[in-house]
């Protein structure tokens, strides 16, 4: 079973609950970790972001017995990544380069309500307070409930200058 089999397999498929929550658990903390490393370093962090799987697994806190995990958190960035990255494939002696879009990873962060990792004090090495600011701002604005009903005391759609209550609104009633 590869890595990722393994990863899918432990986060996916709930067969006892306890198991699978130690199991999440461990992995939102590494992941955590690895962020902050990364970030932590920045823009200097070519150590934590290239490099063989096994490798660069061992410099971001996971070991043998996690690169499931490991390559589970790689499965979360990839969609920040400038670049294509077939992560179902890694193994130990993968080559990796992770060209991340800080700011997509920011918003992707915040977007999966990952407020341990979009809060994460390691951020302001990467960006600064008027950017994630801006990126917050982009995604509440993303994510506004828009309706296209019209209110009883909206004007009427119609162009009547009424209120829509005194218009047609009266032939729907």
């Amino acid at each position: 079973m590869t890595y990722y089999e393994t990863w899918i397999d432990n986060s996916e498929n709930v067969k006892d609950q306890t198991s699978y929550t130690h199991y999440i658990n461990t992995y939102y903390s590494m992941e955590k970790d690895a962020y902050d490393k990364i970030l932590s370093a920045y823009p200097d962090n070519k150590e934590f972001t290239s490099g063989k799987a096994s490798e660069l697994a061992k410099k971001l806190g996971f070991n043998k017995d996690t690169m499931d995990i490991f390559v589970g958190f790689l499965d979360g960035i990839k969609t920040s990544l400038k670049g294509e990255f077939d992560v179902e494939s890694v193994d130990d002696d993968t080559e990796i380069d992770l060209d991340i879009d800080y700011e997509k990873l920011y918003y992707n962060m915040r977007d999966a309500k990952a407020s341990w990792l979009f809060k994460l004090s390691s951020w302001k090495n990467v960006l600064d307070e008027n950017q994630t600011a801006q990126i917050a701002r982009e995604y509440r604005e993303a994510n506004i409930a828009h309706s296209n009903k019209v209110g009883r005391n909206d004007p009427c759609p119609c162009g009547s200058g009424k209120k829509y209550k005194n218009c047609c609104g009266k032939k729907v009633n």
